[in-house]
């Protein structure tokens, strides 16, 4: 794509990124048929080849409108579209970008600027979040139907979100608590403690480390975004580069940072892009990245002591009828991190059966804030796909991101689940899948 980028932009590191990724799209328009919005409003720009165009003219200092920051904003930032790219068009840094140069030209009506605002004082801050999701709970007796639909119940299962192992094995790994998962769902990341335990790994809590810096990024807040990341790190830098009494080299150090949130997982892995100018944390920003793993690249590694776990369910024995579960794979994991049917082997491993689920690449709706903003269209998407997590008839759902669970939960009878807590759970009572032993009482 011919570019002709403005002086207000060009010589920043950002206008040339941005000018770098528009060169790679040669309009081929195969991200269409993967863009969630365009398959629902049939608006090409509300495409990523309609929306590149639009940013192409914001750069190029056309001038920037409403109408442009609508179209924006309804990306999900799924990258279903680099996924399908042939070209390798990093569409996800370009829109980040561009939403960011027309927050500032346009800026935001009142109301519509105090809920981001409110979003990013609440999501990112677990006492704040925790507080306002109990108080908002109590009164949900009170609260009008449609309310009471987006308000979490409150949550079950802190007996086992209680039991974390010890810190006894010599290998070593730090875990991402995150923001809002401590509150909706605290059993995920005590659940890959658990499992991890099982195959000779101490899984550690860093007490400063929180919220990725998703949030206030997405939501153009980049540099208040940049300081959670920043915080992350600090926190995190004494277990990565600690030593031993002896000085040894590397001794002690945690092998890996674990992600049990998808959406987490896809941040922290560019932390060492995102900081690459911070003089600062340039270095230690990729070193943080480059330990970055999802849990279940982590399972993988470990097959040679996961597999012997596994053979030993009785789930397993060839007369045993396998429960058929639907696994939802999130966007920020199929797409924004390219890992794709790990976790779907793990459980089929486990002695699980795995429905056909159509569409699987489409995005369920939740997109981080996405569901607030934008709740028309995310609840078709969410219609849309819980029909087709439901269409195998599986006896409960499986998925790998807090906010994925609690959408798709919101939308469906069927149980949805992490799907390290279901791991977990025939794991820790030796039960076959589906069995209401253990963890699931």
């Amino acid at each position: 794509m011919q570019t002709n980028l403005a002086d207000f932009i060009k010589d920043s590191p950002e206008g040339q990124e941005a000018e770098a990724i528009l060169r790679t799209c040669v309009h081929c328009g195969f991200c269409l048929a993967t863009c969630p919005t365009y398959q629902l409003l049939g608006d090409e720009l509300d495409s990523p080849r309609g929306r590149i165009y639009l940013m192409k003219q914001v750069l190029e200092g056309e001038p920037v409108t409403e109408k442009t920051q609508l179209h924006l904003d309804r990306c999900l930032t799924c990258r279903a579209c680099e996924t399908a790219c042939p070209s390798g068009v990093r569409y996800g840094r370009l829109v980040d970008i561009g939403r960011g140069i027309v927050e500032k030209k346009v800026g935001r009506g009142l109301a519509a600027g105090a809920m981001r605002y409110a979003l990013r004082q609440t999501l990112p801050k677990p006492g704040v979040f925790a507080s306002l999701l109990k108080m908002g709970q109590s009164f949900r007796p009170l609260l009008p139907e449609s309310m009471k639909d987006t308000l979490p119940a409150p949550v079950q299962g802190t007996r086992a979100a209680e039991s974390w192992p010890p810190e006894c094995h010599e290998r070593k790994m730090l875990v991402l608590q995150g923001c809002v998962q401590p509150t909706l769902a605290p059993n995920i990341n005590a659940a890959a403690a658990r499992v991890l335990d099982k195959l000779g790994i101490s899984l550690i809590r860093a007490a400063n480390a929180g919220c990725c810096g998703a949030v206030s990024y997405h939501l153009n807040a980049q540099q208040e975004g940049l300081d959670y990341m920043r915080r992350n790190i600090d926190a995190w830098w004494p277990y990565v580069e600690m030593e031993d009494a002896g000085g040894g080299e590397g001794a002690g150090r945690v092998e890996a940072i674990i992600m049990t949130a998808s959406g987490c997982g896809v941040t922290v892995k560019e932390y060492g892009h995102l900081l690459r100018h911070d003089p600062a944390y340039a270095q230690k920003a990729a070193r943080i990245s480059e330990l970055t793993k999802d849990i279940s690249e982590i399972l993988e590694a470990e097959t040679h002591a996961l597999v012997p776990l596994l053979a030993r369910l009785p789930s397993n024995a060839s007369n045993t009828v396998k429960p058929r579960l639907a696994f939802h794979s999130p966007c920020t994991l199929q797409h924004g991190m390219r890992i794709r049917g790990v976790a779907e082997k793990i459980l089929i491993a486990a002695g699980f059966e795995l429905t056909y689920v159509p569409d699987a690449h489409l995005c369920c709706g939740s997109a981080g804030t996405y569901s607030i903003l934008q709740p028309q269209l995310s609840q078709q998407l969410l219609k849309n796909k819980v029909s087709a997590l439901e269409s195998g008839d599986p006896t409960r759902i499986a998925t790998a991101n807090i906010g994925c669970l609690m959408h798709v939960q919101s939308g469906t009878s069927l149980p949805v689940e992490h799907w390290i807590e279901i791991l977990d759970g025939i794991l820790g009572d030796g039960g076959a899948p589906g069995s209401q032993n253990g963890y699931y009482e």
